[in-house]
């Protein structure tokens, strides 16, 4: 590689501009961190402003933060654009739902609109430069100039989809499935399952194995001609071959409507039973579809087609792209031309386009190839369906003291291969839609086992099956939020990541509005919202309700002062030095109603300190009233994150 002359310096590197890159940018500099971001194709934003026109969340009360904060600048972009009344408005369901084109600008004004980040497209990664442990500069070939440059940096984030600066730093991954000896996990490993039915097929044999979920396109189509580009030539390689098994999944069934109608799934009524269902349509504003393929139907061409993808260079990403495009418009042609595809259904695939106003600097096609999953961080935890899929009704799935956002979204695998099992119901790998509960990610997912000042918030450690439900981008852009404020936390302390106050990484994520916790009864506006979910990652709630406002019992404050006293007590000066160990006037058998009086009590023979604070500002109750009165479970919960945060 030849030497580069061309040197930039930041407190932050944050590779790829994802949208979990972006939020990872945007976070730090918000908290006055000169911040690079470098980004190998032309435009920011990954999969959301190419393709993907609608946010993967099933549950909107479970992420927030800078993922929040994007919606709302969606919805502000439509009823600025056309009024409140309009049809757009409607159809961008809150700002859920985005044409790519606006996405990409709400991105790029995000940015922008913070003087301390500086984008780099065009970007290609080459060398990182590391030692002792620490990453000192990472090597770039400039596209545009054909120039190599070096970016040095205190702190790096890699929020590639890829993991490749992890990757030449020498930092260790995974790449493929694991078996079910690895985890224990019921969804490992070769598998058959039957998406309809939600269970696992004859022919699944659990080994593991190198292969990865199927990539395609997520296309942006139009059904209004006078913005539309129309599909006159099939792609250069196209073979119609490919595609005539799609007239046995028409001819069996496979092409029909879902056992369960759920919107936003990418079903269309209009299309069933039609070969239009070899895509997925969504409607969004403007008289466009987010158009994803359709994994359900046996002829589905991509499995398969990927397996070199992770680890190559980018001349071979190009090529294996190129092959990803041409399946994807050769999909298209075949259905809206050839002659065994029926009439009918030709005459309704004639009715889309490639939009004009879309991707104008790519023949009006993505430019962001959907890699559903490539290299997977080896960190210091491993999150596992385990983890993200807990067996109890209302249960919580595991806790962790070091959450940082939580994720919603079920398990949902692309094929891995053309394999089909024996009942013709699925291809192999294909876990369609495995719905769970929410579950909190810890940030040592994010950490690596060896480099000290790297964070990763997109290719993370995780299994294979965990990585299908937080793979989407709603959630990086939260992962993203808090990697952008760890590596702000880090320079100030000049801690190494794996050092850092966790506990002050949580309180800025509550502040700036992310849910670390969730509960299906806590509002936003409740007052206790932050100390819940504070206190719910240190074990206050096995369930997902809290129930704020339910008088506390006197066994339950009881085991919640023990988790406090437990918790000060890992924080340094944050209680004065003469303080011993925990007493209280509280019975742990009781399951008598706790007063205010008694709560104060057992703070007293803590701290009277802490009693002092609570007594002088009483704030921490819902309403203030007489001592006499019982504690509610919120306001328990206020009191003591009052105290932790003092």
């Amino acid at each position: 590689m030849k030497l580069s002359n061309i040197q930039h310096k930041a407190d932050l590197l944050v590779l790829s501009a994802t949208p979990g890159g972006i939020m990872t940018a945007i976070a730090a500099a918000r908290m006055g961190r000169k911040v690079h971001l470098a980004e190998y194709h032309a435009h920011p934003g990954g999969m959301t402003s190419s393709g993907l026109g609608k946010s993967d969340i099933e549950n909107r009360n479970a992420i927030a933060g800078l993922f929040q904060e994007f919606i709302d600048r969606v919805k502000s972009h439509y009823l600025l654009q056309y009024g409140p009344d309009s049809i757009q408005v409607d159809q961008c369901k809150d700002g859920y739902y985005y044409e790519p084109s606006v996405a990409e600008k709400v991105f790029t004004d995000m940015m922008a609109e913070e003087a301390s980040i500086q984008v780099f497209y065009k970007y290609a990664i080459q060398n990182v430069n590391y030692r002792e442990g620490k990453i000192e500069s990472v090597d770039f070939l400039n596209r545009n100039t054909g120039d190599f440059e070096t970016f040095i940096a205190d702190a790096f984030a890699d929020a590639s989809y890829e993991g490749d600066l992890y990757a030449l730093a020498g930092e260790s991954f995974r790449l493929g499935r694991e078996g079910k000896e690895d985890f224990g996990e019921s969804l490992a490993g070769h598998i058959f399952y039957d998406y309809h039915r939600h269970r696992i097929l004859e022919g699944s044999t659990g080994k593991g194995d190198h292969r990865i979920p199927a990539y395609t396109y997520r296309l942006c189509l139009t059904d209004d001609p006078s913005n539309g580009v129309a599909l006159e030539h099939p792609p250069s390689d196209y073979q119609r071959e490919t595609f005539l098994p799609y007239l046995d999944d028409l001819k069996e069934g496979r092409l029909g409507p879902p056992a369960v109608f759920k919107e936003g799934h990418g079903y269309y009524p209009d299309h069933f039973n039609t070969l239009l269902r070899a895509f997925s349509f969504t409607e969004i504003p403007n008289r466009k579809f987010d158009v994803n393929i359709n994994p359900r139907p046996l002829a589905f061409p991509f499995p398969e087609e990927n397996y070199t993808y992770p680890t190559a260079d980018w001349q071979e990403r190009e090529r294996v792209a190129e092959r990803h495009r041409n399946l994807c418009l050769g999909l298209l042609y075949f259905v809206q031309n050839d002659e065994a595809v029926p009439e009918a259904h030709r005459k309704m695939a004639g009715k889309y386009f490639l939009p004009k106003d879309e991707f104008t600097d790519n023949g009006h096609f993505p430019w962001q190839l959907y890699v559903r999953e490539a290299r997977r961080l080896h960190g210091q935890y491993t999150l596992t369906e385990n983890d993200v899929s807990g067996s109890g009704i209302d249960e919580r799935n595991t806790i962790f003291e070091d959450s940082i956002i939580s994720g919603e979204f079920p398990i949902d695998s692309f094929p891995l291969s053309r394999e089909v099992n024996t009942n013709k119901i699925a291809l192999e790998g294909y876990i369609g839609m495995r719905e769970i509960k929410p579950y909190q990610v810890p940030l040592r997912i994010m950490l690596p086992q060896f480099i000290e000042n790297l964070i990763v918030p997109v290719a993370a450690s995780t299994s294979h099956i965990a990585y299908s439900t937080i793979r989407m981008e709603p959630l990086w852009m939260g992962m993203g939020q808090a990697a952008g404020l760890a590596a702000h936390l880090v320079l100030e302390s000049k801690e190494r990541f794996h050092n850092m106050n966790v506990a002050k990484l949580q309180r800025l994520l509550l502040e700036q509005g992310q849910v670390i916790a969730y509960f299906d009864d806590l509002k936003k506006d409740d007052p206790a919202w932050e100390a819940i979910q504070y206190w719910a990652c240190r074990g206050f709630f096995k369930q997902y309700h809290c129930r704020p406002k339910d008088l506390c019992l006197v066994s339950v404050a009881h085991r919640w002062l023990e988790i406090f006293d437990s918790s000060i007590h890992q924080i340094p000066d944050s209680i004065p030095s003469e303080e011993q160990a925990i007493e209280t006037k509280i019975d742990n058998s009781s399951s008598e109603e706790l007063g205010i009086a008694p709560f104060l009590d057992s703070i007293e023979k803590m701290s009277p300190e802490f009693r002092e604070r609570l007594i002088k500002d009483p704030s921490w109750l819902y309403e203030e009233r007489g001592h006499d009165q019982m504690i509610m479970h919120g306001e328990v919960c206020m009191a003591l994150y009052r105290l932790v945060r003092s």
